[in-house]
């Protein structure tokens, strides 16, 4: 896989957009809200999450609160903004949280 730290141009950004159900861009990151079903689903996805940060050295801002809710953000500071390396694990983190059963 070779993935490019350069900035999407805005076209590329709102394909990959389109590609990522629920995410939203909020000053130059990418954002999305999970509501998982219990406290230990929400705990599983953290640590997919951090698995699938540590392999690609892509690290994202995570907030678990209320109980069964994470926030992630993904942007590459380096770059100042939204990379394929932000729309990759985004997409990774999206098939994993629809795997554990019924994460919105």
């Amino acid at each position: 896989m070779s993935l490019s730290r350069a900035l999407l141009s805005p076209e590329e950004l709102q394909a990959a957009l389109a590609q990522l159900p629920g995410w939203e861009l909020k000053d130059q990151t990418l954002v999305k809200e999970y509501e998982l079903p219990d406290f230990a689903t929400a705990i599983a996805l953290v640590t997919i999450i951090a698995t699938l940060a540590e392999k690609l050295d892509h690290h994202p801002d995570l907030y678990l609160h209320s109980w069964n809710r994470l926030r992630v953000l993904l942007t590459t500071h380096s770059a100042g903004g939204i990379t394929a390396y932000d729309t990759h694990l985004a997409q990774q983190i999206e098939q994993y949280a629809q795997a554990l059963s019924g994460a919105r």
